[in-house]
């Protein structure tokens, strides 16, 4: 059995690259660790749209941490390593590595990453766009 697809309409032509993101974030959302916010800040008329994500990181140092832009994705990585000098009389907080990835809209600017109080802050910058508007010439063929 095929699988219908919302991009699969005639009159929607070039659209393959945004069916394989839709994809691809599905997939990932699965995943709830680390849990993570995204808010809209207050808009400046230096930036535009500033949208920050925050990831719930408590346990990991700046060192520990990745971030990175992929192709067009926001990747945060994690990698905690076990203490070996550590006993740990009950474990609740497990050492463990994380990956998490956000899929970017063409023109997102990083405006930079903090971490904090065991929060690890992104801001994004999302620029106004340009309309643009462009007259086709239609010829007689002849």
């Amino acid at each position: 059995m095929s699988r219908m697809s919302a991009f699969s309409s005639p009159f929607m032509l070039g659209f393959d690259d945004i069916e394989r993101v839709l994809d691809r974030v599905s997939k990932a959302a699965n995943d709830g660790y680390p849990p993570y916010n995204i808010e809209r800040l207050p808009k400046t008329d230096i930036q535009g749209d500033v949208i920050r994500i925050t990831l719930a990181v408590a346990g990991f140092t700046r060192d520990q941490l990745d971030v990175s832009v992929e192709e067009s994705q926001l990747v945060i990585r994690g990698r905690q390593i076990d203490d070996k000098t550590r006993q740990y009389l009950h474990r609740g907080i497990a050492a463990r590595q994380f990956q998490r990835a956000f899929v970017l809209a063409e023109g997102i600017e990083i405006l930079g990453a903090d971490l904090k109080d065991g929060l690890l802050s992104i801001d994004l910058a999302r620029p106004e766009p340009e309309r643009v508007i462009r007259k086709i010439e239609i010829s007689s063929g002849e």
